[in-house]
């Protein structure tokens, strides 16, 4: 007899993340959801977006990890709200989680929920946690080929972060080699090469964040 207990997980996540996308759509809140290996930048990324955006928008961050609250400290660090989730080894955030975490964020007034999703490139983005968009990060420390060994992440994201650009001479990564493997996966995946130490690209990225921003004023107006 056929147990679909993995299907049967999957359809209740999804039930959750229904209700947090309406909960925070109704606020008129854009949720993103960062997934990355560990190591590749999500945390250095926040932080520079948070001090750099602090005077545009008022944000959030919610983050995941399997031990510690050092990266929650840090964007706290920033001035923004943080909430920290521990999961004690499990190698990815689920909505259920997110719901309950809802409860410790000021939620009125918000403009920007980021997600900062455990390290890990494959289970993070089976389980969809009631973002409007996921982004996927990159370093340049990684190899080339990620794109083209974990394509649903890449095929699922709307933003692909190229990030620790300022490292590529002295890194054995192929810049366009990367670009075209995630280019197949997805044609209208917007990239932005950044480098969170000096800067460099990283007024694409929020002008990005201004347009996506922009774009959810605007359903939550129509609906």
């Amino acid at each position: 007899m056929e147990i679909p207990v993995v299907r049967n997980i999957l359809e209740a996540n999804e039930k959750m993340a229904a209700h947090v996308r309406r909960q925070l759509s109704g606020r008129n809140i854009l949720t993103l959801n960062l997934i990355s290996s560990p190591g590749a930048g999500k945390t250095s990324l926040l932080e520079r977006t948070l001090r750099d955006l602090a005077g545009e928008f008022r944000m959030a961050v919610i983050e995941g990890d399997l031990q510690t609250d050092n990266d929650a400290r840090r964007v706290a660090a920033t001035g923004a709200q943080a909430v920290q989730i521990n999961t004690d080894g499990g190698c990815h955030l689920d909505s259920n989680m997110i719901l309950t975490a809802l409860d410790s964020l000021k939620l009125d007034g918000l403009d920007i929920l980021f997600i900062e999703n455990v390290g890990n490139l494959v289970c993070p983005v089976e389980f969809d946690c009631g973002e409007d968009a996921k982004v996927a990060l990159l370093s340049v420390t990684e190899g080339d080929d990620k794109p083209e060994k974990y394509p649903l992440l890449f095929n699922l994201a709307r933003a692909l972060v190229l990030n620790k650009v300022d490292l590529l001479p002295h890194v054995d990564f192929d810049m366009a080699r990367a670009r075209s493997f995630a280019a197949k996966l997805n044609k209208d995946l917007s990239v932005f090469e950044v480098s969170c130490r000096d800067g460099a690209g990283l007024e694409a990225w929020y002008a990005w964040l201004r347009k996506m921003r922009e774009a959810k004023r605007a359903s939550s107006a129509d609906a």
